[in-house]
C-alpha cells in the first residue's frame, strides 16, 4: 500500500496534465498543495513522534500525558519512507479557526502518577522537542544564544533548572501567518500527505479566494493554571489572557499528584509571504556563506589536483604508445624483447581475478547504489521532491533500487559471463547480487531494530512493515535482477584484446604493500565530498531540513570524475611494476573512500555530537553510519572497477605486443 501510494499520484498527475492541456494555464508541481480557508473555518494541528538529538530515539507524542483529541488518537496515512525514519504522525486537540485570536482551555490531567513524572523528567532532560504540523507546515521556534537568533522546528517537552527541578510546557503561545489570496485562474495541481488537490481556474474562482497559511511559529511556556477553577471547564472554551512568567514559582513543576492544566493562544498575523515561498524560511542554511566557499575551494583544488594527474598520465602512455608505433617490425621484434612496465604484462593482465563471484557481485550491487543515488538526487536538484512531502525521499530511493534491480543483474552477469568465457552459472550470480547487499542492510537493521523495540521506540520498524519489505524484495527486485542476469547472458561477450598465458607471471617483490596505495588513494575521493558529508550528518543527526540538492549534484559529478581518474592512475601504476593483479585495486582505489567516510563519522560522534548519549544512541549511529559507508564503498568502486577495466582494455587494444 504504501509503496503504490507515490506511484498512484503520479499517474494521476500525469493523466490530468493530459486531459486538461487545453484549460490550464499553468501548473505547480510538486510539493503539497495549496489549501485556502475561509475566515473562521476550523483548522486542527497534528503531532509527529517525540525527538531528541541527545537520544535519536523517537518517542510517540501520546506516550506522555498530554491532553488527546474528543474523537480519540488517529495516526495519519503515512508513506513507506515516513514508517522508516520513525514518523508517527497523529491528530491533536489543537484547533484553531481562521483569523479569529484567542485563549483557548484544553484539559486538566489527573494527579500525575510516580511513573508519569519519572517519564517527564527523563523526557525533559534528554532535550526532547514536540514536533507539531499545521497545513504541513512545522512548528517553528526562535531562540536568542549570545545574541544571535537561532530557528528550531518544534519546542521542548520541558526545562530543568539549577535546583533539579523540572518543568512542563503546558502552554502554547502561536502566530500562524497567513496570506490572503484570491484566485487568479491558475490551475494548481500538486502532491501532498493527504493525496491529490486541484483548484479549478474560472469556474470556482469565488471559491478558491481566502487564506492561505504561509508560517506556522510557536513561544511555549511553563504556566502555574488553578487546576480547581479550570476543571469546570470544557475543552474548547475561551479563558483570559495567559502571560509566560519569568518567575519559577509560577511555572507548572513536575511532580506527584500534580495536576497539569494545557492551555494555548493563537494570534493570526497577515503576511506578505507567498504560498510558493513559505518553506524558505525552513531550508534557509545556517553558514551558506562558508558552504559556499568551502565546496568552491574544493572542486577547485580537486580539479586541479586531478587535471595535473590526468594531463601527465596521458603524455606518458602516449609517449609510450607513440614510440612504439614509430618502429618498423624488426625494431618491434627486439624491443618486445626489452619490454619494460606495463608491457611485460600482457599474458596476465585479463587472468581471472581472485574471488571473481564476489566481485560481479559487488560491481552489480554498486551499479545498482550508484544509479539509485544519481537518479533520486538529479529529481531532488530538479525540485521534484518537496520538503513538504516527508518521507518521499527514502520512499523514492527504495523504490529506485528496487527497479535497478535489472541494471545490476545484467552488469554482474556480463562481467562473470567475461571473466569465465561462460554463462555457466548465472543464476547463482544473479541470486548472489539479489542478496548481497540487501542482505547485509537487512541483517544490521534487524540487530538495530531489536535495540529500538527494548526502547520501544517509535523508529522501530513495525513487523507488518517487514513483511511488506521483504514482498516488495522478493517479488519486484529478485525478479528483475534475475532478468537483467538473463539479458546479460544473451548480451555480445566482450573480447580480450590480448591472450592470457597458462603460467602465470611472477610478480617483483616491492618495498612496501600495494594495499598501502590503495588505501591512501581514497584521500582525493574524500576531499570532494567531505564537507558536504559534513551538512548531511548534521541535517540527519540535529533535525536540520537538508534542501541543497544542487550542491549535492555537482559534489557527486565531481566525486564520479575523481573516483575514476583516481583508479586509472592507480591501475596505471601497478601495471608499470608488473603487478598484474589490478582488479580487486582498482576497486579499492576509490572505494577506499568509504574508510574515510565511517572514519569521518566516529569524528562527528565524538566531536560534533557531544550532546549524544548513552551506548543505545551510539550502537545506532554506528549501525547506520557502516550502512552508509558500506554503499559507498560498492558505489565509488564500481565506479573505478568500470573505468580501470575500459583503460585496460583500450591500452591493450592499442598496441599489437606478440
Amino acid at each position: 500500500m504504501a509503496l503504490s501510494k507515490p506511484f498512484l499520484k503520479w499517474v494521476f498527475v500525469c493523466l490530468v496534465i493530459l486531459f486538461a492541456h487545453t484549460t490550464c494555464n499553468a501548473f505547480y508541481l510538486p510539493g503539497s498543495y495549496m489549501h485556502t480557508y475561509s475566515p473562521r473555518e476550523p483548522i486542527f494541528a497534528k503531532v509527529n513522534s517525540l525527538t531528541s538529538i541527545e537520544t535519536e530515539l523517537p518517542f510517540s507524542y501520546y506516550s506522555l500525558p498530554y491532553c488527546e483529541p474528543q474523537e480519540g488518537v488517529k495516526k495519519s496515512a503515512e508513506n513507506l519512507g515516513e514508517l522508516l525514519m520513525g514518523d508517527q504522525i497523529d491528530n491533536s486537540p489543537y484547533r484553531f479557526r481562521m483569523n479569529v485570536n484567542e485563549t483557548v482551555y484544553l484539559c486538566t490531567t489527573p494527579p500525575l502518577k510516580e511513573n508519569e513524572v519519572k517519564l517527564l523528567k527523563q523526557r525533559t532532560r534528554d532535550l526532547y522537542q514536540v514536533n507539531m504540523i499545521l497545513d504541513n507546515l512545522p512548528a517553528m521556534r526562535y531562540s536568542r544564544q549570545n545574541d544571535v537568533s537561532i530557528q528550531w522546528t518544534g519546542y521542548p517537552v520541558g526545562f530543568t533548572q539549577n535546583n533539579n527541578d523540572d518543568y512542563i510546557i503546558n502552554h502554547l503561545k502561536f502566530k500562524v501567518l497567513v496570506h490572503e489570496y484570491e484566485g487568479s485562474g491558475v490551475e494548481i495541481i500538486g502532491t501532498g500527505e493527504e493525496g491529490m488537490g486541484v483548484i479549478s481556474t474560472d469556474a470556482d474562482k469565488k471559491k478558491a479566494s481566502g487564506f492561505e497559511i504561509v508560517g506556522f511559529e510557536v513561544v511555549p511556556c511553563s504556566v502555574k493554571h488553578d487546576p480547581e477553577a479550570l476543571s469546570k471547564r470544557k475543552m474548547y472554551d475561551n479563558i483570559g489572557t495567559v502571560t509566560c512568567p519569568s518567575e519559577l514559582d509560577k511555572s507548572q513543576i513536575i511532580r506527584e499528584q500534580e495536576k497539569v492544566s494545557f492551555t494555548y493562544d493563537v494570534e493570526f498575523v497577515k503576511s506578505d509571504i507567498r504560498w510558493p515561498s513559505r518553506w524558505d524560511a525552513y531550508l534557509k542554511m545556517e553558514g551558506a556563506r562558508v558552504h559556499w566557499f568551502s565546496i568552491l575551494n574544493s572542486v577547485m583544488v580537486i580539479f586541479f589536483l586531478a587535471g595535473i594527474v590526468f594531463v601527465i598520465f596521458l603524455r606518458t602512455v602516449r609517449r609510450d604508445l607513440t614510440r612504439y608505433e614509430e618502429l618498423d617490425k624488426e625494431s618491434q621484434a627486439q624491443m618486445n624483447e626489452e619490454l619494460s612496465g606495463w608491457k611485460l604484462v600482457v599474458g596476465d593482465v585479463f587472468r581471472e581475478p581472485n574471488c571473481p563471484k564476489l566481485l560481479c557481485v559487488m560491481v552489480g550491487d554498486g551499479v545498482q547504489i550508484l544509479g539509485m543515488a544519481i537518479v533520486t538526487i538529479v529529481f531532488a536538484a530538479f525540485g521534484f521532491l518537496s520538503p513538504a512531502s516527508r518521507g518521499m525521499l527514502l520512499t523514492g530511493m527504495i523504490v529506485l533500487y528496487l527497479f535497478l534491480g535489472i541494471a545490476a543483474g545484467y552488469v554482474g552477469v556480463r562481467l562473470w559471463r567475461t571473466l569465465k568465457g561462460t554463462s555457466e552459472g548465472w543464476k547463482s550470480v544473479s541470486w548472489s547480487v539479489a542478496c548481497f547487499f540487501s542482505g547485509i542492510v537487512f541483517a544490521i537493521l534487524t540487530a538495530l531494530n531489536f535495540i529500538l523495540w527494548g526502547s520501544k521506540s517509535t523508529g522501530a520498524i513495525p513487523i507488518s512493515l517487514y513483511f511488506l519489505l521483504l514482498f516488495l524484495w522478493f517479488c519486484v527486485s529478485v525478479p528483475l535482477t534475475l532478468l537483467g542476469g538473463l539479458l546479460g547472458t544473451r548480451a555480445e561477450a566482450i573480447q580480450y584484446p590480448v591472450r592470457t598465458n597458462q603460467i602465470p607471471r611472477e610478480i617483483p617483490a616491492r618495498k612496501y604493500p600495494s594495499w598501502l596505495l590503495v588505501l591512501g588513494a581514497g584521500t582525493l575521493p574524500f576531499g570532494t565530498l567531505f564537507i558536504e558529508l559534513f551538512f548531511i550528518l548534521t541535517s540527519i543527526w540535529l533535525g536540520r531540513f537538508y534542501y541543497v540538492f544542487g550542491f549535492l549534484l555537482i559534489v557527486l559529478l565531481l566525486l564520479v570524475i575523481v573516483c575514476a581518474e583516481v583508479s586509472v592512475v592507480l591501475t596505471y601504476m601497478h601495471l608499470c611494476v608488473e603487478d598484474w593483479q589490478w582488479w580487486w585495486k582498482a576497486f579499492f582505489a576509490s572505494g577506499s573512500v568509504a574508510l574515510y567516510v565511517f572514519l569521518y563519522s566516529i569524528n562527528y560522534l565524538v566531536f560534533d555530537l557531544k550532546s549524544l548519549s548513552g551506548p543505545v544512541s551510539a550502537i545506532l549511529y554506528l549501525g547506520y553510519s557502516l550502512i552508509m559507508a558500506f554503499a559507498i564503498m560498492l558505489a565509488t568502486g564500481t565506479i573505478g572497477f568500470l573505468m580501470s577495466f575500459y583503460f585496460v582494455h583500450y591500452l591493450f587494444s592499442s598496441v599489437k605486443i606478440d
